[in-house]
């Protein structure tokens, strides 16, 4: 179970458990801080193609963007989120 402070925006999709792909799960520290910020990019990353769940922690100082990529790319991301006005950089494994 997650915790409640967790906002979770795009659940995964079906077609993820299907393939042979493992998804592959993408950090960031952000600035998308509030749930008005999470409304903002939620279109961006909703209609990312590859992107198969994400979800904000805002209760942390970096407010990591977490998400569970089946394609898409670290630089796709960062360019949505940015085109929709946040700061991110990557958090590196």
């Amino acid at each position: 179970m997650l915790p409640s402070f967790v906002l979770l925006n795009k659940p995964i999709k079906n077609s993820i458990m299907k393939t042979n792909n493992k998804p592959k799960i993408l950090t960031f520290k952000t600035n998308i801080n509030c749930s008005g910020c999470v409304a903002k990019v939620s279109p961006a990353l909703n209609s990312e193609p590859g992107i198969s769940s994400w979800n904000v922690n805002s209760s942390v100082a970096d407010k990591i963007l977490t998400v569970v990529s089946d394609g898409a790319t670290e630089a796709a991301i960062i360019k949505s989120v940015k085109a929709s006005g946040f700061n991110i950089e990557p958090i590196q494994a």
